[in-house]
C-alpha cells in the first residue's frame, strides 16, 4: 500500500506510521526525521531547514519534494510506503501528483487541539541517541535520563508551548485544506483519536480494511 500520513503536530502520526511499517512490510518515509539528521549533520539543507524548524514554520516545497524524490526511488520502496510529513500544503500535492508519485490512501489522525498540547509539553527527546520519551505515555526508567544512552534529557526546540501553538496555526491553516483536495479524489480516510496507541492502531487498520 501506498499511504499518507495526515494530522496535527503531535497527533501520533510518527508512532503510527512505525506501527504499519512494520504490520505492512514497508518503509516510512518521515521528512521530519530526514531533516532533523540534517540538522544534526550540519548540511546546508540542514542549516537552511533549522530557522524553519525552531521556528515552528514549513520547511520550502522545494526541499521537502527533493527529499522525497530521492527516498522514494530506493528500491525498498518498490512495493509501497508510508509518508509521515509530507505532503504539507496543497502545492506540494499537486507537485507530487505531477511527479506521478501513487497514493491509495490518505489516513487523518484527527486529533483534538487541546490533547495535542497536552501531548507536547510533555514530549522528551535525548539529545545524544534521538531516542523519544513522554513523561506520561512513555517515560523514561529514570527520570529525564535516556534508557538507551545515558544521555540528558531535553524538550525540542519546536515542542516549547509557544511554538506549539504557533505549529497548531500553521496547520490549520496550511496543511488542514489537504483534507478536502485528498476527499475530492476518494482517498481521504478519517480516523478519531482513541484512547491508547493501540486503539488508535486497531482503529487504522479497521478503516484501511487490514
Amino acid at each position: 500500500m501506498k499511504i499518507i500520513m495526515l494530522g496535527a503536530p503531535g497527533a501520533g502520526k510518527g508512532t503510527q506510521a512505525g506501527i504499519l511499517s512494520r504490520k505492512l512490510g514497508i518503509p516510512t518515509i518521515s521528512t521530519g526525521n530526514i531533516l532533523r539528521a540534517a540538522v544534526k549533520a550540519g548540511t546546508p539543507v540542514g542549516l537552511e531547514a533549522k530557522s524553519y524548524m525552531d521556528g515552528g514554520k514549513l520547511v520550502p516545497d522545494g526541499v521537502i519534494i527533493g527529499i522525497l524524490a530521492e527516498a522514494l526511488a530506493g528500491p525498498d520502496c518498490a512495493k509501497g510506503y508510508i509518508l509521515d510529513g509530507v505532503p504539507r500544503t496543497i502545492p506540494q500535492a499537486q507537485a507530487m501528483e505531477e511527479q506521478g508519485i501513487e497514493i491509495d490512501a490518505v489516513l487523518d489522525l484527527d486529533v483534538p487541539d487541546e490533547t495535542i498540547i497536552r501531548r507536547m509539553s510533555g514530549r522528551r527527546v535525548c539529545p545524544v541517541c534521538g531516542a523519544s520519551y513522554h513523561i506520561v505515555n512513555a517515560p523514561p526508567k529514570e527520570e529525564g535520563v535516556c534508557d538507551q544512552c545515558g544521555g540528558q534529557l531535553t524538550v525540542r526546540a519546536d515542542d516549547a508551548p509557544q511554538t506549539v501553538l504557533d505549529r497548531l496555526r500553521t496547520y490549520h491553516e496550511q496543511t488542514e485544506p489537504l483534507l478536502a483536495f485528498y476527499e475530492a479524489r476518494g482517498k481521504l480516510r478519517t480516523v478519531k483519536d482513541q484512547p491508547t496507541i493501540e486503539a488508535n492502531t486497531a482503529e487504522i487498520l479497521r478503516t484501511l480494511g487490514i
